[in-house]
């Protein structure tokens, strides 16, 4: 277990990287690391990002997408989800489902795509999957950018976890409002939903991958009831709140960008428009 001292080191260590677009080595190479530890050190984050005027508002959940476990961690492989915060100044919205991003400053980026949610009330302590699904204001699909400041992407789970969950920036696209009837039927719409990723460096596209809903913790729906319930064993942070967007994890790999390239999906099974995403 770290001490607060510690766990605040660890968090400037990576807050400072961040600011200065650095790599540094994993902590847990250095401490042995829990995934309560990594935790710690996020609320220290937390609290440290607040302090410098960003505001939280909602969060990631990350590595829902069970095929790719086996692909990352190094002691062991990764086998269950993690979550950080989301901020004001890390989320922004699509104009027509089209944009442009920067990757100044971006360590390692790659690509996420994503189912998001916005939540219209806060789920009751006991919540089932009906009554998250209840809770949901609108769904729409997002791009996650993700960094990590660990060399090769090479990590333990703990480190993801103090690392912000390796949250860059998240790009929402066009909300689609939920009816009652929707609602009702989330799981199993998101459950059967695909979605194709291709990209381009010049005029044509390529197929790059294609992703399903059911990698999702078998659907976006069940991730979000998932964090629910890891936060009921979590004091240390707050509930889920109304208002709070949260994006589900990627449906896909996470796969590397660079500047120059345009990255374009498309749904199946599921009313929602593709993004295109250009960067520079």
């Amino acid at each position: 277990m770290l001490m607060s001292t510690q766990a605040n080191r660890y968090a400037h260590q990576l807050l400072a990287a961040r600011a200065n677009s650095q790599q540094i080595p994993c902590i847990s190479k250095e401490t042995a690391l829990s995934i309560a530890d990594g935790y710690d050190i996020a609320r220290c984050i937390v609290d440290i990002r607040i302090a410098q005027g960003e505001t939280p508002i909602g969060r990631k959940i990350g590595f829902t997408n069970r095929k790719i476990w086996p692909k990352y961690g190094e002691r062991e492989p990764i086998k269950a989800p993690i979550w950080a915060h989301i901020y004001d100044d890390t989320v922004r919205y699509a104009n027509n489902n089209q944009g442009v991003q920067s990757l100044t400053g971006a360590v390692q980026p790659r690509i996420e795509p994503e189912i998001v949610f916005k939540l219209r009330r806060a789920p009751k302590k006991n919540a089932t999957l009906d009554d998250i699904a209840d809770c949901i204001e609108w769904m729409a699909h997002g791009f996650e950018l993700v960094d990590c400041p660990f060399p090769g992407w090479k990590f333990e789970a703990a480190d993801a976890v103090a690392a912000f969950g390796f949250h860059g920036s998240l790009i929402v696209g066009e909300p689609h409002m939920l009816s009652a009837a929707t609602r009702r039927n989330l799981a199993d719409i998101l459950t059967a939903a695909s979605v194709s990723l291709s990209y381009s460096e010049g005029a044509e596209f390529t197929l790059h991958s294609a992703g399903y809903g059911s990698n999702v913790l078998d659907s976006p729906l069940h991730a979000l009831l998932n964090l629910h319930e890891t936060l009921k064993t979590q004091p240390q942070f707050a509930p889920l709140a109304a208002g709070e967007i949260i994006a589900t994890g990627t449906l896909t790999d996470a796969y590397p960008v660079k500047p120059g390239q345009t990255w374009l999906t498309a749904f199946s099974g599921v009313a929602l428009p593709g993004l295109t995403l250009s960067f520079v």
